[in-house]
């Protein structure tokens, strides 16, 4: 299929974009598409709209505060991003609770202005950073902490770019799903901000049932497609998790829906590596052409390979890495709905939901923007059932 990134495209204004979260979580409002028909509602009584016997499925990752200001002597400002761990682990989990010492793959502002394999201090908790490579930052300090106790003390959390402010004390928690766990992600899931204990009580209540899968989401989910072929966009790659239980659980699933884009993309990763499996290829990394390239199995096919080989292993929960790229043309395997926000133009999310309900993204997004509803992070919600 012959995609050009023009038809992805359409007029946003800034004004439409929220640059803070509502008062409340629950005070979203929530567009329900179903069959090519949109009605609006509350997010608050999101429980009434979704189908009897359905799993939800959230992505259970934790914000860190991955943004980290630092100076050089000059007074020169350095600002760190962290993207992904390098040592000793790659290994979100371990990295966090290292001591001494960790090293990161970074984005470094101003880096004219550091060199390599010189170093920057925080002398107040007795820590530097050594610019170890062209990318890549190693930080060593010299109490007990751990990486993410001292995190907490000089890093910032990371709100995406087109909100274009400072962060706030609001943000500390409001940036955070209230089912946050898995310290790792760079970005929040969005489409879980809108969340609270209560809503997922309700839902519960009514015999929907809820799981949670790890996405530790990256900075690259907001790299815009550049490619004039949307295929040979350069797609970021993410570390997810897997439990036992989850397999259990979609393999019970009369229907699936994933909270978010991060936990799609998960659940249709979690699917191709199945396929992967049964080639007798065990690396669970999922290229961005697999789906493309890939003889389909069955589903239930695909969730057991995934179950055995944790049987194999002995394991209770399995790691990878995906580079799914779901765009128009991609054949879904194992959701039948989605909770999310509303996305950039021509971003490699509107592809994704173009993919899942076709051409009718450009009338949920036209209604959106008829009916005054909140864009982007902060932003208001839909409920797509294919």
């Amino acid at each position: 299929m012959d995609l050009k990134l023009e038809d992805f495209l359409y007029e946003l204004p800034d004004d439409r974009i929220a640059k803070h979260p509502p008062k409340n979580r629950a005070d979203s409002k929530l567009l329900f598409y179903q069959k090519g028909d949109i009605s609006h509602h509350e997010f608050k009584h999101i429980e009434n709209l979704i189908p009897e016997n359905s799993l939800l499925v959230f992505n259970d990752t934790k914000v860190i505060p991955a943004r980290i200001i630092m100076h050089k002597e000059s007074g020169a400002r350095i600002e760190i991003f962290l993207l992904e761990p390098v040592l000793p682990s790659k290994v979100h989990e371990e990295v966090m609770n290292a001591t001494k010492t960790c090293t990161w793959k970074c984005m470094i502002g101003n880096a004219k202005k550091w060199k390599p394999d010189t170093s920057l201090s925080i002398p107040s908790i007795s820590m530097e950073a050594i610019r170890t490579g062209q990318d890549e930052v190693t930080f060593k300090w010299g109490s007990d902490l751990t990486f993410s106790d001292l995190l907490t003390e000089i890093g910032k959390i990371p709100l995406p770019p087109y909100i274009n402010r400072e962060v706030e004390g609001a943000d500390e928690d409001r940036y955070q799903t209230v089912y946050s766990r898995m310290k790792g992600a760079v970005a929040a899931p969005t489409a879980g901000l809108h969340f609270t204990n209560e809503i997922i009580e309700a839902i519960t209540s009514k015999g929907i049932k809820t799981d949670f899968l790890t996405l530790h989401v990256s900075a690259g989910t907001f790299q815009p497609i550049k490619s004039e072929k949307i295929s040979e966009h350069p797609m970021h790659n993410e570390q997810v998790w897997i439990t036992r239980k989850n397999l259990e659980n979609l393999l019970a699933a009369e229907k699936v829906i994933a909270v978010g884009t991060t936990s799609m993309r998960t659940l249709e990763s979690l699917y191709w590596y199945g396929v992967k499996l049964t080639r007798g290829e065990s690396a669970f990394f999922i290229d961005k052409s697999d789906p493309y390239s890939l003889e389909a199995i069955d589903r239930k096919e695909a969730l057991n390979a995934v179950l055995q080989e944790m049987e194999k292993t002995g394991v209770e929960k399995i790691g990878g890495q995906t580079e799914i790229f779901i765009y128009p043309g991609y054949d879904f395997k194992i959701c039948d709905g989605l909770v999310t926000n509303y996305h950039l133009p021509g971003s490699t999310l509107i592809l994704l939901v173009a993919s899942f309900i076709g051409d009718d993204w450009k009338k949920v997004y036209q209604a959106a923007l008829d009916s005054n509803y909140r864009f982007l992070s902060y932003g208001d919600s839909s409920l797509l059932l294919r």
